[in-house]
């Protein structure tokens, strides 16, 4: 059987943003590593991912772990996944996590993501604010 985590991962190895619309629940909150608050909404949070396919290069999932933890939004226990991944940014390898929970139909409703070196994690702040202000999503700082 084919999960809401299985058709994730194939539609950003495709880089297809259009395959995540569904994925998603109305009222998704993705929390960034460079950001103390959440992304809130699909459309927003469809939005950051159209930058994070362009910003990342080299992007590939390495591993997966499933089972269930707690939510940000209102802690209750959620099933999710955690899937490691690497990425590359002007030659330096980039390490981080996804940490997905799942509503009960199965679609994501929580987001987290978490990246190492700290270098990497202001590099792609800098680059994902670029898109965001590019795209119209957030006001120039």
């Amino acid at each position: 059987m084919t999960t809401a985590v299985d058709r994730f991962r194939a539609a950003v190895d495709r880089r297809d943003l259009g395959a995540l619309d569904d994925l998603f629940t109305e009222d998704i909150r993705l929390y960034s590593p460079v950001k103390f608050t959440p992304f809130e909404g699909r459309p927003m949070v469809l939005g950051l991912f159209g930058v994070l396919l362009r910003t990342f290069e080299d992007f590939r999932y390495v591993g997966e772990f499933a089972g269930a933890s707690q939510t940000s939004a209102d802690g209750t226990e959620a099933p999710s996944a955690v899937l490691l991944f690497r990425a590359t940014d002007g030659g330096r390898e980039i390490h981080g996590i996804d940490l997905l929970h799942l509503d009960d139909d199965g679609r994501i409703k929580e987001f987290t993501v978490m990246v190492r070196p700290q270098s990497a994690v202001q590099a792609l702040g800098e680059a994902v604010l670029t898109g965001l202000v590019a795209d119209g999503l957030v006001p120039a700082p």
